[in-house]
């Protein structure tokens, strides 16, 4: 990142090939949407080159994942005021190598999900999916690592009890 700050914007490729997929995969936890988390990983990118001169050493993943973050509450900050509402209908539809009890509970764990806060959901999307230490968590969002932590256990405990709320 050192050599795109200075300008060398084709080095931004071989940051794009480490970082993209990961960063995808945040995006689409959260919005569950394959367009949509195109989109926003386009953004992260484009806005890593524009705001390049930002950049002043340190943790490369941290510093991309922040921007990522700051895109990801613009988004749902835009999809709040629509007050667009999520269809189950637009969940994936089974596959037929998994079994129709574990379908149903993917399927009821991200309908949970999706009525967390934006905030508790996006932790446990850093944490249990994108395999973040809390330390790096806690760098990302300004903390420090017994919050996040602290922050993950309630939440993981708010989530078991709207799962078995809805059951």
């Amino acid at each position: 990142m050192q050599e795109v700050s200075q300008g060398n914007l084709d080095a931004m490729t071989l940051l794009f090939e480490r970082y993209h997929k990961w960063i995808y995969n945040f995006f689409y936890q959260m919005v569950q949407d394959k367009g949509v988390s195109e989109d926003l990983v386009q953004n992260v990118f484009y806005k890593a080159i524009r705001y390049r001169g930002s950049y002043k050493g340190g943790k490369f993943a941290s510093w991309i994942f922040q921007i990522a973050r700051n895109i990801s509450s613009d988004h749902f900050g835009k999809v709040k005021k629509k007050q667009i509402e999520v269809v189950v209908d637009q969940i994936p539809d089974r596959t037929d190598d998994q079994p129709v009890e574990a379908t149903e509970q993917v399927e009821r764990l991200r309908i949970v999900m999706d009525r967390l806060p934006v905030a508790e959901k996006e932790l446990l999307v850093m944490s249990r999916f994108q395999g973040m230490k809390y330390k790096q968590i806690a760098e990302v969002i300004g903390s420090n690592e017994t919050a996040v932590k602290t922050k993950i256990h309630r939440t993981i405990k708010k989530l078991k009890v709207l799962y078995f709320e809805t059951i």
